[in-house]
């Protein structure tokens, strides 16, 4: 009872801060708002939507459940999922967050995947897309493209650590009794992609407008979501909350050869990435290698305003949130880990003179790669809020349609 009662004053206590804290910073709340109404409209609904409808069809007519039959020899040895988390972990690298969780929790209501499994799969499914990685990091806030090609290592790295680690959560709570293992073939596939779509019955104008209906609404969660957190992250700084947090980092950043100046950005990375990202990038006195190292947690941590989408994803289902925090602390060091032992062997061996080595062809590749996702970023963020707009008006008129039918 007693944990109960401090649980509700510390909750009452916090919101009670956050609004006399929007009353008295009225301007920098309003700045802070815009800011994550852009990114949400320029960015993230015109790369998302496009993916969630996708996987929403993909779903409906069976393909991801073909996709699982064949993927199952893999991704059962390696992560203990089914074969359809092969499906969710590439959309969710392709997409970035927090599909991988949308995904997963739709599997779940599928009942392809079962509590634990989908607690596993979440944890690792979950991560920046290239286009983040390549066009808004490494050029928008550091113009260094081939610094994108040790950020994408070092996360993708830990992610598949993540996911190999996971494989060992939750084993007491499984069902210990084997199924028989047989050897599936195409035909097995072909036959569970023609079971779903016939269960799922819909014709295909009633699955495409729950398809876009069901991403929107998931979208303009997420928008709701950045827009808090871009003011909450601004006025925690002008609370001086974030320099009282970041004076504890200082030592620690100092026992490891790091300039203490680089505590800011990471506690303002701890609540959002792109903002923790741009004021790692501003640092002059911490060399690029600690700043990628930095900027290497703050990513694959995914900050509060990440974390608090994929909890009220989760919600809709019997899916527990704490698995998929505790991961996200061991992407964050791991991916810290990696970017700092790729250092020297990638980036000073074929990248510090700022031109890809020939030696290499593989690293020619993913730099020119890097500058197309830098140039699609850009494009992005031009023609972005024309997609979103219409895609609103597309809502609406949906929503409209529904409800006159419903009358």
């Amino acid at each position: 009872m007693l944990k109960s009662r401090m649980k509700t004053v510390i909750l009452a206590a916090s919101v009670t801060l956050l609004a006399a804290s929007l009353i008295a910073f009225p301007q920098q709340s309003f700045d802070a708002s815009i800011r994550g109404l852009n990114m949400w409209w320029e960015i993230v609904f015109p790369s998302l939507l496009p993916f969630f409808i996708v996987s929403e069809m993909l779903i409906g007519f069976g393909v991801v459940r073909f996709i699982g039959v064949l993927l199952e020899p893999l991704m059962r040895p390696l992560f203990r999922v089914p074969g359809v988390g092969g499906f969710v972990w590439a959309m969710g690298m392709a997409s970035g967050f927090p599909a991988g969780a949308k995904l997963t929790a739709r599997m779940r209501q599928e009942g392809q995947l079962t509590k634990i499994e989908a607690e596993r799969l979440v944890s690792f499914t979950n991560s920046s897309n290239p286009l983040f990685i390549f066009g808004a990091v490494s050029v928008g806030f550091f113009y260094n493209v081939q610094l994108g090609v040790i950020l994408a290592l070092a996360h993708y790295l830990g992610n598949i650590s993540v996911g190999l680690i996971m494989r060992f959560y939750g084993r007491n709570e499984e069902n210990t009794t084997k199924e028989k293992e047989r050897n599936l073939t195409i035909r097995d596939a072909f036959a569970a992609l023609h079971r779903t779509r016939l269960k799922d019955n819909r014709p295909i104008g009633k699955l495409l407008g729950d398809a876009v209906m069901s991403s929107i609404q998931t979208l303009l969660m997420i928008g709701g979501f950045i827009i808090l957190f871009s003011v909450i992250n601004k006025l925690l700084f002008h609370l001086h909350i974030t320099a009282f947090l970041a004076e504890f980092l200082e030592i620690l950043l100092m026992m490891l050869g790091m300039t203490d100046m680089l505590s800011l950005p990471f506690i303002s990375g701890l609540f959002e990435i792109t903002l923790g990202s741009q004021m790692t990038s501003q640092i002059q006195e911490a060399t690029l290698m600690h700043q990628a190292v930095i900027t290497s947690f703050i990513l694959a941590f995914s900050g509060f305003s990440v974390q608090a989408q994929v909890a009220s994803i989760l919600a809709q289902t019997d899916i527990r949130f704490q698995p998929f925090f505790f991961a996200r602390i061991i992407h964050g060091v791991f991916a810290a880990f990696y970017a700092f032992i790729l250092w020297k062997p990638v980036y000073v061996r074929f990248f510090e003179d700022g031109q890809p080595s020939n030696a290499l062809p593989v690293m020619e590749y993913l730099t020119s790669e890097g500058s197309r996702l830098a140039e699609a970023h850009n494009m992005l963020t031009t023609v972005g809020p024309l997609i979103t707009i219409g895609s609103l008006l597309l809502y609406v008129w949906l929503l409209g349609n529904r409800i006159l039918k419903e009358k």
